[in-house]
């Protein structure tokens, strides 16, 4: 039986691990062809052999979004192999140092606004018209109730996600009338991932929602219809 995304294609960014790895193996066990950005190289390939063997088809491509030309590149390369793009995943993003406000490392905050925030503009410009392309178009955002709900120390991070998710629900408006392409946040709640032990070392992960949880959360929500600007908070 085909899967429910068979003959579609999905980009996912910071597929190398933990939701992003979860999603886009998902994805493709659902038929979509997927295609895997991430710095780490070898942990993309170990992704990927893991989607071939579950019969499932994948590209790695390892860059790195903060460099100004990556995006553009990667945009290039899929447009001159693919028609169009069906379903972006907007993933990848880097936590920082948790800590006041006014001793924030402006170093540190500028990396974290680059990847979590102006990469995903880039990425948005770049691909839009690959997403208009598709019948469609699917924009997911991964987020944080801290870009919402403010929390001591998290101003940094916090700052990043309220940032992006201005962002991609300005783009949800936009496009919302005049495409088929539909835009959401997932706020993944608390998930076992390796920036989550960052953020609360020592806590027993086993008592939380594990990627996969997010994973098929996100692959319900593909499945059916939305409107554009939903938001999507993942509980079990």
């Amino acid at each position: 039986m085909a899967g429910a995304f068979e003959g579609r294609l999905a980009l996912v960014t910071g597929a190398g691990r933990g939701i992003g790895a979860a999603i886009a193996e998902i994805l493709a066990r659902e038929g979509a062809h997927v295609v895997l950005t991430a710095r780490n190289a070898p942990a993309l390939e170990e992704i990927e052999t893991r989607i071939f063997e579950a019969g499932g088809s994948a590209t790695i491509a390892p860059l790195d979004l903060t460099d100004g030309d990556s995006i553009a590149r990667l945009a290039a390369a899929i447009g001159e192999r693919w028609e169009a793009l069906d379903i972006l995943v907007l993933n990848a993003a880097m936590l920082g140092s948790l800590s006041p406000v006014q001793a924030i490392d402006g170093k540190e905050f500028n990396k974290v606004l680059t990847l979590n925030v102006l990469a995903s503009q880039a990425m948005i410009a770049a691909f839009d018209p690959m997403l208009r392309r598709s019948a469609a178009g699917r924009l997911l955002a991964i987020t944080s109730s801290v870009g919402r709900h403010p929390r001591a120390y998290w101003g940094a991070y916090g700052a990043s996600k309220a940032a992006l998710e201005t962002l991609v629900l300005s783009y949800a408006e936009e496009v919302g009338n005049m495409t088929p392409i539909r835009a959401a946040m997932i706020d993944p709640g608390a998930t076992a991932t390796l920036m989550r032990a960052q953020a609360f070392p020592g806590e027993d992960q086993s008592t939380i929602k594990q990627p996969a949880d997010v994973a098929d959360a996100i692959a319900d929500l593909l499945k059916r219809d939305f409107d554009t600007g939903h938001r999507m908070e993942v509980t079990l």
